[in-house]
């Protein structure tokens, strides 16, 4: 996003942008799940293509402190299970973004999603203690993730479906997710800036002046996780995994 000396960003869109930049910082210190309300907010305030690039230094933010405050929680067997299918899913939705009917890419994962969290709720009611272990799954959910996050930034409804399938307890779900994310991000960036070119100074100068808002998310994430059971977490992550499903229906 290239923005001329003249632009002038409305009131409207910096509170927009201000509070998108607070819940991607409650979503990276534990509350997963809210990506899609950040991902909507900004697309409101700047456009849909160029919030993609926007929020991925904010958001890369996010990933370092998650990743220093839960490093040592992190599970790195699941992480090289899933990330290889995951950057395959990014490099195709680097070259096929903008070609795919948009309608039908959002009915196509909104029934992925629904399906897998179907399927966990089964196994939960089930009260079975088994994971799924065929490459299979992990590749399905790995491309789709990879695809999501590349052309909307939206992994975290497939990625939560994968954690909570592997049975993760709340701490290893988190730390895990930040070391997946940081690295997912990591290798999303130079598309950003060479590919889509969806990342100038201009943005990241509008990134600085949002760094508080990434901050406070932070804290009071933080805060909330502390504060959680690891049954409630679960039931926590479901439910907005679910909403987040509805919500990208109407971004």
């Amino acid at each position: 996003m290239i923005l001329s000396p003249t632009y002038e960003i409305s009131l409207m869109a910096w509170t927009m942008a201000a509070t998108a930049t607070f819940l991607v910082g409650t979503s990276k210190a534990g509350l997963k799940g809210l990506s899609i309300f950040n991902v909507t907010l900004m697309a409101l305030a700047f456009g849909a293509r160029e919030s993609t690039g926007l929020i991925i230094p904010l958001l890369l933010v996010g990933d370092i402190f998650a990743v220093i405050y839960y490093n040592r929680h992190t599970r790195w067997n699941y992480i090289f299970k899933f990330l290889p299918w995951m950057l395959i899913g990014i490099l195709i939705g680097v070259f096929l973004g903008k070609e795919l009917p948009e309608k039908e890419f959002k009915l196509g994962m909104v029934l992925v999603i629904f399906l897998s969290l179907g399927m966990l709720i089964w196994w939960d009611k089930r009260k079975s203690t088994a994971v799924p272990t065929h490459w299979s799954f992990s590749g399905l959910i790995g491309v789709m993730a990879g695809i999501c996050t590349m052309i909307g930034n939206l992994a975290g409804a497939f990625t939560n479906i994968f954690f909570l399938a592997m049975r993760l307890p709340k701490n290893e779900f988190v730390g895990t997710a930040a070391w997946l994310f940081l690295i997912t991000n990591l290798f999303k960036l130079p598309f950003h800036i060479f590919v889509w070119k969806t990342i100038s100074m201009d943005t990241l100068l509008i990134n600085v002046k949002l760094l508080p808002a990434i901050f406070a998310g932070l804290l009071l994430g933080v805060f909330i996780v502390k504060r959680i059971n690891e049954r409630n977490y679960k039931k926590f992550i479901i439910l907005v995994t679910a909403i987040g499903a509805v919500a990208i229906l109407f971004k």
